[in-house]
């Protein structure tokens, strides 16, 4: 019978196993001896599903502004272009001046600057603009907001006025399902510089979330709304629950009203005028429209 070295006091000092070995030992019995439960694993809510607005919701302002001082800066555009976007952008988000005039100039106007670009083209143009100028805006209490949806196993979608294309790509950066956002004709491969149907603001969010939902068998009394706009109020009202986040002043007396949850993630409450002028303030300062760039449309804006 062999001799068992460790049984008994006379064991050989050379038959004692060495460090490195009574280690190996230590953990291989350590390991069997542990308690070992599968990994856990999220259970698809199939019925259930969170929707995000993006501008001051899920970013601090505007994501196409973000998108147009991107285009701008690779001369996509002229500086003057620029401005004058800044300027319809807070009218048409914090003034409330959505006239028929407005919403005609911006269908007609909104996707003229990549008229005949391939749309493979602008994709890659995105992913860089969202690296260099969105990435460090993301809300970290929103995007906390949108995990916890996750982890729970419900799907994400953000929805925005933002040309699909970069929704798709701000969704997949932040891990989330998908987008639902603007989107243009496209021809061969290429924009028309015309959109499809209407942009993806106020009614045309809700009808948005409700294809979607039709299609994806979502149960919207499930389902959760996020946004700081009261013209988000169409999708707010079609989910089970609604949070406003981040609030402009109309949204957040509706929200008290209607007892919905308010987060508010900006540092020092500010007023409801937030984003738009702010961006555009740090714009003009910044002396993004007093550069030479070069002509891409005359008398065009880019949105």
């Amino acid at each position: 019978m062999p001799g068992v070295p460790f049984l008994g006091r006379r064991a050989r000092r050379a038959e004692l196993p060495d460090e490195e070995t009574r280690a190996h030992v230590a953990g291989a019995a350590s390991a069997a001896a542990a308690e070992v439960e599968p990994p856990p694993a999220i259970v698809p809510d199939l019925t259930a599903a969170a929707f995000f607005d993006v501008d001051n919701t899920m970013m601090m302002g505007a994501s196409l502004f973000w998108f147009a001082r991107g285009l701008a800066a690779r001369k996509y555009f002229r500086a003057r272009d620029l401005a004058l976007f800044v300027w319809q952008q807070a009218k048409f988000r914090v003034a409330g001046n959505e006239s028929a005039d407005d919403m005609h100039t911006i269908r007609e106007n909104a996707l003229a600057f990549v008229a005949g670009r391939p749309v493979d083209e602008i994709v890659a143009v995105s992913e860089e603009i969202y690296d260099e100028l969105m990435a460090d805006r993301i809300w970290a209490g929103t995007r906390v907001l949108a995990q916890q949806h996750l982890d729970a196993g419900q799907r994400v979608w953000l929805v925005t006025a933002t040309p699909v294309e970069l929704a798709r790509i701000i969704a997949h950066r932040l891990g989330l399902t998908g987008a639902l956002g603007t989107v243009a004709e496209v021809v061969d491969g290429h924009y028309t510089g015309r959109l499809v149907g209407e942009l993806m603001h106020g009614e045309a969010k809700a009808e948005a979330v409700r294809a979607l939902a039709e299609r994806e068998g979502l149960d919207l009394s499930r389902c959760t709304a996020y946004s700081d706009s009261s013209n988000d109020l169409p999708m707010l009202t079609l989910t089970g629950t609604a949070v406003a986040v981040n609030p402009d002043t109309e949204l957040r007396a509706v929200a008290r009203s209607r007892g919905w949850l308010i987060r508010d993630f900006r540092t020092g409450r500010k007023a409801a005028k937030i984003g738009v002028p702010t961006v555009a303030a740090a714009a003009l300062s910044g002396g993004l429209v007093g550069g030479a760039v070069a002509l891409r449309r005359r008398n065009r804006w880019p949105f």
